[in-house]
């Protein structure tokens, strides 16, 4: 089989446009497998890239370790995402950051009933904790993506006890939802140890996720996870918990979102807590979209969270901003932040550094260019 005939069919399964009237090269056939597969793959992916000036408040001048005025641009996120629909009940999804260089998901999911009262997936995949993480970068309203409570205690990366795992994880989950749709659950057991890792001990988390939908708009949720952590770093907010060590790993939240059918109005509300060892983190979100004119919106959001309730490592934070849809799920966005607190670089004996918790204020100014395939 020649290089052009083998480019040509990778090609046609890429796009999705392979259809039986297909040209081969010149004395060449593509099998039907290869149209087929064609016909079933749906690509997707997006883009987001932006700008961003932050001001730290608090700080010296001659600070040697931590800016005071700081600005880049950066590339935040590349994903491709395919899809592939084996049958009506079986389907593979796989996704990839090029951006990070890291494959994100991989997994394979197959329904049992003729509705959708009960499916099982395997593989990795975004877990069930909390409304947010189960959402896009692309849905959620501000910049920074989620929330200070989420990105925190979903593993989504301020955890340096389990590192950035973007709210993933490996296992196997279960789902399903009432034939009226007002009710739906998922149920997993996973490693609790993140993306493209083996599990760091023999103990498996658990995770619990109920919807209750009386209207098309509103929909109630409360999430749950209960497991043993496997430490990978040492923590900035808990002192207590050596790198290697096993530890009580807890958490779960309560929210609603309330999301307008036909415009972008939108609120979410959620309230978020986690146990790390004998460690009680907990905090507090609303964000929200009000529609000023067609196509342009308003976005704001309040946040509240304190990492650790016994050391008053707690954190406000407020964003306000503008996005413009200028092509169905493609936008510019521009927020102000602020934060009371944030991690700062302190110099110790010997000279190693470490990150210290600090009531500075920190504003900043967020540009950011989104484009979606679909």
């Amino acid at each position: 089989m020649g290089f052009k005939f083998t480019l040509t069919t990778m090609l046609l399964c890429l796009t999705g446009i392979g259809s039986m009237n297909a040209q081969a090269p010149k004395g060449e056939q593509i099998p039907d497998w290869a149209v087929d597969l064609a016909k079933r793959v749906q690509i997707d992916g997006y883009a987001q890239a932006g700008f961003t000036y932050q001001h730290t408040g608090g700080l010296a001048d001659n600070d040697q370790l931590n800016k005071k005025d700081y600005n880049t641009f950066e590339m935040k996120r590349v994903f491709l995402v395919v899809a592939a629909p084996i049958t009506d009940r079986w389907m593979a999804m796989f996704m990839h950051d090029f951006n990070g260089g890291v494959v994100h998901e991989y997994w394979t999911s197959y329904r049992f009933t003729n509705n959708k009262a009960f499916s099982a997936r395997i593989g990795q995949f975004k877990h069930a904790y909390t409304i947010e993480n189960n959402m896009s970068p692309t849905e959620l309203e501000t910049i920074d993506v989620c929330s200070e409570g989420v990105t925190y205690l979903a593993g989504c990366g301020s955890d340096r006890l389990i590192g950035t795992q973007y709210g993933r994880d490996l296992g196997l989950e279960f789902s399903g939802e009432s034939n009226d749709g007002k009710f739906a659950y998922k149920a997993a057991v996973m490693n609790g140890q993140g993306v493209n890792k083996k599990d760091g001990n023999s103990e498996k988390d658990f995770i619990g996720h109920l919807e209750f939908r009386p209207t098309k708009e509103l929909n109630i949720v409360a999430t749950g996870q209960i497991g043993r952590g496997h430490a990978v770093e040492r923590s900035s907010y808990i002192s207590n918990i050596a790198p290697g060590e096993d530890y009580k790993r807890n958490r779960w939240s309560a929210g609603f979102q309330y999301k307008a059918q036909d415009s972008h109005l939108s609120l979410r509300a959620e309230y978020l807590e986690g146990r790390d060892k004998d460690v009680t983190s907990r905090g507090v979100y609303a964000t929200g979209v009000l529609p000023i004119m067609p196509k342009l919106d308003f976005v704001g959001s309040y946040d509240f969270f304190n990492y650790n309730v016994d050391r008053d490592m707690d954190q406000h934070k407020v964003v306000a901003g503008l996005q413009y849809w200028f092509y169905k799920r493609c936008r510019i966005q521009l927020q102000y932040v602020y934060k009371s607190a944030s991690l700062q670089d302190q110099a110790m004996p010997g000279g190693a550094v470490s990150k210290v918790f600090t009531h500075n204020a920190n504003h900043a100014i967020m540009c950011q260019m989104q484009v979606r395939i679909k």
